[in-house]
């Protein structure tokens, strides 16, 4: 009976979509709390949530987007676009808080653009967004020649509440990335278009017999990630009242790893945004806990590597364990 009760714990447990990002993020804490006494302090603590969140802001849009089937890769361009081009406009006369609209506008088009030319040309997201990603990237460069563009009016309190000082020398980024979390898992597992998105990844042409308009689902769900990627963006600018054409190099593969190291799988139909959470809480805790454990900065990038992989082959078991 003991037997027969336990392995239904362990049955339970593992069908939990989360568990394996949680277990990595606990494993990893305590290794970091061994080797530096630094480590598990609430400053600590703060400065890596600021970290986490405009990475984990990106990685919820992305999770979102690779649960329909898809992956975006422009989402690293899309984070300076969208403040630039808020930057640009406020400093030409427009008010802050219309500049961050026309931003997230600019945003949303991009990923729209993605995947309308996704479902017209039937060409893989890797290689439209990886085309998108380098179009984007260039157009920054151009237009701001290289140099960084800073907010030129007076102190603005609406900048300060996407990426200001809040309370304990916590951002104002972490509260966006706390209410994009809840609002996503909200939409995804407890509403119809959550279903959806679910049932086109997981099936397409499945999901197409029982009427799901496949499309419209991931056109939408491009947009729903580049805006996210906006916002994150935006989070940055409010941080610094400045955005560097160059912001966000690279923020695509850490999202990506973010939203596998939490429970998603590439070929669509399974994940989650509370994993997406833990998986880039667990990226900005690898980064501080081995700068604070004196490891040279260039192991980061290996570490990630190997968390990866393990996550993976973890994800895919634990996929086996629910779907069967």
């Amino acid at each position: 009976m003991i037997q027969k009760n336990l392995i239904g714990i362990i049955n339970r447990t593992l069908r939990i979509r989360e568990i394996g990002s949680l277990s990595g993020l606990i494993i990893i804490i305590l290794v970091f709390t061994f080797l530096s006494e630094h480590f598990l302090t609430l400053a600590n603590f703060v400065g890596i949530f600021t970290m986490t969140a405009e990475l984990g802001i990106i990685a919820i849009g992305v999770t979102f987007l690779m649960i329909s089937g898809e992956f975006d890769l422009s989402v690293g361009s899309v984070f300076a676009v969208a403040p630039m081009t808020g930057a640009i406009l406020m400093n030409n006369g427009m008010p802050p808080f219309f500049g961050f609209l026309a931003g997230l506008l600019v945003a949303a088009a991009i990923g729209g653009l993605n995947g309308f030319v996704l479902i017209k040309t039937k060409i893989p997201s890797f290689i439209v967004t990886l085309g998108s990603m380098m179009f984007f990237r260039g157009l920054l460069l151009a237009v701001s020649g290289g140099f960084q563009i800073s907010y030129l009016g007076a102190n603005n309190s609406f900048l300060n509440a996407l990426g200001g000082k809040i309370f304990f020398g916590m951002r104002a980024s972490g509260i966006w990335f706390i209410i994009g979390t809840v609002f996503f898992s909200f939409i995804l597992n407890h509403t119809k278009y959550g279903n959806h998105v679910f049932a086109v990844g997981g099936n397409q042409e499945a999901a197409e017999a029982i009427g799901i308009n496949v499309n419209k689902v991931k056109i939408v769900n491009f947009m729903a990630c580049s805006v996210m990627a906006g916002l994150a963006g935006f989070t940055m600018f409010g941080r610094f009242n400045s955005i560097d054409p160059t912001a966000g190099l690279q923020l695509e593969l850490e999202a990506i790893a973010s939203a596998v190291i939490g429970g998603a799988v590439l070929t669509g139909g399974y994940g989650s945004i509370i994993g997406a959470f833990i998986g880039a809480f667990l990226i900005g805790i690898l980064r501080s806990g081995l700068i604070l454990a004196g490891a040279p900065s260039y192991w980061y990038k290996a570490f990630i590597g190997i968390i990866l992989v393990v996550s993976v082959i973890l994800n895919t078991k634990i996929k086996k364990a629910i779907v069967g």
